[in-house]
């Protein structure tokens, strides 16, 4: 089963829709989201995805109250740490800021986490996958992300989206 992962979205509903396209092209059943809507502008979005969406809140959520009224129609939102359990048994973990879990990882075998903006993907020394997708958006480093996570061989792959074009520099006027 193929487990979409995302994070850091901050309104580019451009780039949330490049994502919704990979994740349905390539099947995936459940969609994880790691914080950081910013609004409920990209909600409406979501209900074009074609699996399950599981999301935490971020450190940059301003109207919750909204974007949890939207996200009740397209899927299960939370307060991180937030657990969740795939159809065929992987137990998740997610969060906003890595730091919000590390005394209370327990039985999770995977780890998802954002807010850095910078995609990785690691293992603890038992054998925990820790997956931090990036950032949709592309505001910070210009390459947006996500990763897609496959539960039958344990692994995920990050995948850039296409590519923010270069910032334009405005020209002062004398």
């Amino acid at each position: 089963m193929k487990i979409g992962i995302m994070a850091d979205i901050h309104d580019n509903v451009d780039n949330l829709r490049h994502a919704i396209g990979l994740f349905n092209a390539v099947g995936c059943r459940a969609v994880l989201l790691a914080g950081d809507f910013v609004s409920p502008l990209v909600v409406p979005s979501m209900r074009k995805l074609h699996g399950q969406v599981v999301a935490c809140f971020g450190d940059n959520d301003g109207n919750q109250t909204g974007i949890a009224g939207g996200m009740k129609i397209v899927g299960v939102l939370g307060r991180p740490p937030l657990c969740w359990k795939s159809p065929d048994g992987v137990r998740f973990l997610m969060c906003h800021q890595l730091q919000d879990v590390q005394h209370c990882i327990g039985d999770a075998q995977v780890v998802i986490f954002a807010h850095t903006h910078r995609p990785s993907i690691a293992r603890d020394r038992h054998g925990r996958l820790f997956v931090n997708p990036g950032e949709v958006a592309g505001w910070m480093f210009r390459r947006p992300s996500v990763a897609v996570y496959d539960t039958e061989t344990g692994e995920a792959e990050i995948v850039n989206l296409p590519a923010m074009p270069p910032a334009v520099e405005i020209e002062q006027w004398a």
